[in-house]
C-alpha cells in the first residue's frame, strides 16, 4: 500500500516539475501564473471572509489559504519531498502516506490548471472578467470537479487523522527522525494540519461549506457570460 502511494507521490511531483519547467522557459507565462495564483488567493479571501473571521473555522481556512491557494513557491518543499519519498513510505503510517498522496494529486492538478489559465490570459492583469474568460477557455468540467473533490479529500484525511489518539504522539516522536531524513517541511505541514483540524473539533460542516461554495463558483463560471462575472457576486 505505502509503496503504491509512494510511486503516486513521485508521479505527481514529476507532473508539477513539468509545469514549472514550462514556466521557467517562458518568463511571460511564469508571470501570468503568479498573477493567476494571486487572484485565486484574493478570490478565496473573498469567498470565505466569514470563515476566515470565524472563531472555529479561521485556523482551517487560513491553512487552506496558505497551503492550497496562495502564490507561495513550493519548489524547495517539493524537491525535498521527492528526495525523501522512500523514507516517507518507510517511516510514516499508511494513513499519513495516503494523505500526502492526495495532497500530491491536488498539487499536480492545480498546477496544471494554473498553467492552462495563464496561457489563456492575454496579460498578467487578472480581474473577474479575465479570470472567467480564461476559465471557460480551459474548460474541463470533470477536471474541475476532481480538483474540488481532492480539496475536500485532503481536508477529510487531515480530520480523520485527528481521530487517531496515538497519531499526534507518533508525529511528535517523528520530529527528530524526520529532520535527520530531510523531511522537516513535510513534518511541519503534517503537524500544522493535524493541530489546525483538531482545534476545529470536527470538519464536516467546514468541508461541506467549502465543497458547496467551490462547486457553485465553478458552475457559475462555466455558465456565465464573462462580462457578467462581477455581477455573480462570487469573484472579487
Amino acid at each position: 500500500m505505502n509503496q503504491q502511494a509512494g510511486a503516486a507521490i513521485l508521479a505527481h511531483l514529476e507532473a508539477v516539475a513539468v509545469e514549472r519547467a514550462l514556466r521557467a522557459a517562458d518568463a511571460s507565462l511564469g508571470e501570468r501564473v503568479v498573477a493567476v495564483k494571486r487572484y485565486q488567493q484574493r478570490r478565496f479571501e473573498h469567498t470565505y471572509a466569514d470563515l476566515l473571521a470565524h472563531p472555529r473555522y479561521a485556523g482551517a481556512s487560513n491553512f487552506f489559504l496558505e497551503e492550497l491557494y496562495g502564490p507561495s513557491d513550493f519548489t524547495q518543499r517539493d524537491s525535498q519531498f521527492a528526495r525523501i519519498v522512500p523514507a516517507l513510505v518507510r517511516l510514516f503510517p499508511s494513513e499519513v502516506v495516503a494523505t500526502v498522496a492526495s495532497l500530491g494529486a491536488l498539487h499536480a492538478l492545480s498546477e496544471h490548471f494554473d498553467t492552462a489559465m495563464a496561457r489563456a490570459l492575454p496579460t498578467a492583469v487578472v480581474d473577474a472578467q479575465a479570470y472567467a474568460r480564461a476559465w471557460q477557455q480551459c474548460g474541463d468540467v470533470a477536471g474541475r470537479e476532481r480538483q474540488i473533490g481532492l480539496i475536500c479529500a485532503v481536508g477529510e484525511a487531515l480530520d480523520a487523522l485527528t481521530r487517531n489518539p496515538l497519531l499526534r504522539h507518533s508525529l511528535r516522536l517523528m520530529r527528530a527522525p524526520a529532520r535527520a531524513a530531510g523531511m522537516a517541511a513535510l513534518q511541519t505541514f503534517l503537524e500544522a494540519g493535524f493541530d489546525t483540524f483538531r482545534a476545529m473539533r470536527g470538519a464536516d460542516e467546514f468541508l461541506a461549506l467549502v465543497g458547496q461554495r467551490e462547486r457553485d463558483i465553478a458552475s457559475a463560471l462555466f455558465a456565465c457570460h464573462p462580462g457578467d462575472a462581477v455581477r455573480l457576486g462570487q469573484l472579487p
